[in-house]
C-alpha cells in the first residue's frame, strides 16, 4: 500500500486548501506538494514543505532585498559561478522537508548523512506495517570480486528464483512471529483476548531489514546537493539511487536553474587530482602516458581512464 486511506484523505484536504502568501514560491514544486512519487515496490518520496527559490540563492549571495535580477540569465550566471567555485552558504538559505517511505536497510545507509533533521516512524509506539521490499529479478547479483561493497554478475534462473523465494518466505515468517508476540495483527486487533502481548519495543526486534519504515527528513539545499551527488551516482547502491533520482526530479521542479548547474558541474562533471590534471595536459600535448610512469595506483589510473573515456 503506497498510502493509507488516512494519508490520502489528509493529502486531498491539504491540496484543496490554497493559502495566500507573500513569500516567493516555486510553481513547479507547488504542483508536486504532498503528492507521493512511487519508489521501489512499496516506497515513495513526497514533499511536505519547502522554503526558497532560485531567487533566494541569488538574493542571499548579493545580500539584497529583491528577488534577484530581472534577467533570468543573470541569475543563472551567478548560480553557476557559486556552484562552480563551491560557494556553499547561499544554497543553505533554501530548505525542503520530505516524507519518505523506504526499506530499513536503506534507511540505515541513508542516516549516515548527518546533516538533516529526521523523525522516524516509531516501532515502540505503533505496529510496523506488513510491507517488505522484494527486489526485481534483474537487481539480484552476486558479490563483486573487485568492489567489497558492490554487486557483480547477475543471478539467473533457478538460483535467482530461490533467492526471491527465501526473501519472501523469511519476511512473511518473521512478521507472523511478530504478530504472535504482539498478540495483535497488522490492524491492531487482538489475536487472543485472554493474554497480553510482548511490548512493541521488543517484538519489533525480529523484523528483517527489508521491512519498510517511514520518516520526515528536512535538509538545506547545500547538504541536499551533497547527498544527491553521492547517492544519484552510478556507483551508489541501486535501492538508494532510485530515491535520489526521484529527488532529482523534485529538485528540477523546485529550482530549475540550480538543477541545471548541479547536473552540469556535479552529476555530469568531475574533479581531477594534481597528478590527473598533469596527465591530461601531457596527453593533450601528444605524449603517451602509461600507468606505470604516471605515479598513480592502478585504481586511480582506471578511474581516470574511465572519466576520459579511454577504457
Amino acid at each position: 500500500m503506497l498510502l493509507t486511506p488516512e494519508q490520502k484523505s489528509e493529502i486531498e484536504s491539504l491540496r484543496s486548501e490554497a493559502q495566500p502568501t507573500l513569500r516567493s514560491v516555486s510553481p513547479g514544486i507547488e504542483a508536486m506538494l504532498y503528492t507521493p512519487l512511487p519508489v521501489l515496490d512499496h516506497g515513495f518520496v513526497r514533499v511536505i514543505d519547502y522554503m526558497g527559490t532560485d531567487s533566494a540563492i541569488v538574493q542571499a549571495a548579493r545580500v539584497s532585498y529583491g528577488r534577484g535580477t530581472k534577467k533570468v540569465n543573470e541569475d543563472a550566471g551567478l548560480i553557476n559561478y557559486l556552484l562552480r567555485h563551491r560557494h556553499t552558504t547561499p544554497f543553505e538559505m533554501c530548505e525542503i522537508k520530505f516524507h519518505i517511505k523506504l526499506p530499513i536497510f536503506i534507511a540505515r545507509q541513508w542516516i549516515r548523512h548527518r546533516t538533516a533533521n529526521v523523525n522516524e516512524y516509531s516501532g515502540r509506539y505503533s505496529i510496523m506495517d506488513k510491507e517488505f521490499y522484494i527486489p526485481e529479478p534483474q537487481q539480484l547479483a552476486a558479490q563483486s570480486r573487485l568492489n567489497h561493497q558492490g554487486r557483480g554478475e547477475s543471478l539467473e534462473g533457478a538460483e535467482a528464483q530461490r533467492v526471491l523465494q527465501l526473501l519472501r518466505q523469511d519476511a512473511m515468517q518473521v512478521y507472523s512471529h511478530y504478530e504472535e508476540m504482539l498478540n495483535e495483527d497488522a490492524t491492531g486487533k487482538k489475536l487472543d483476548e485472554k493474554r497480553d502481548g510482548l511490548a512493541r519495543e521488543l517484538a519489533r526486534m525480529n523484523l528483517s531489514l527489508n521491512y519498510y519504515t517511514q520518516w520526515y527528513w528536512k535538509i538545506d539545499l547545500h547538504n541536499l546537493l551533497h547527498f544527491l551527488s553521492l547517492r544519484a551516482d552510478s556507483h551508489a547502491q541501486y535501492e538508494i539511487r532510485v530515491y535520489a533520482e526521484a529527488m532529482l526530479e523534485i529538485l528540477k521542479a523546485w529550482l530549475p536553474i540550480t538543477y541545471a548547474a548541479f547536473m552540469d558541474y556535479r552529476i555530469g562533471g568531475t574533479s581531477l587530482s594534481a597528478k590527473g590534471l598533469d596527465i591530461v595536459k601531457r596527453m593533450i600535448a601528444g605524449q603517451q602516458v602509461t600507468q606505470e610512469e604516471s605515479g598513480m595506483s592502478k585504481g586511480e589510473w582506471r578511474e581516470l581512464m574511465t572519466v576520459l573515456g579511454k577504457n
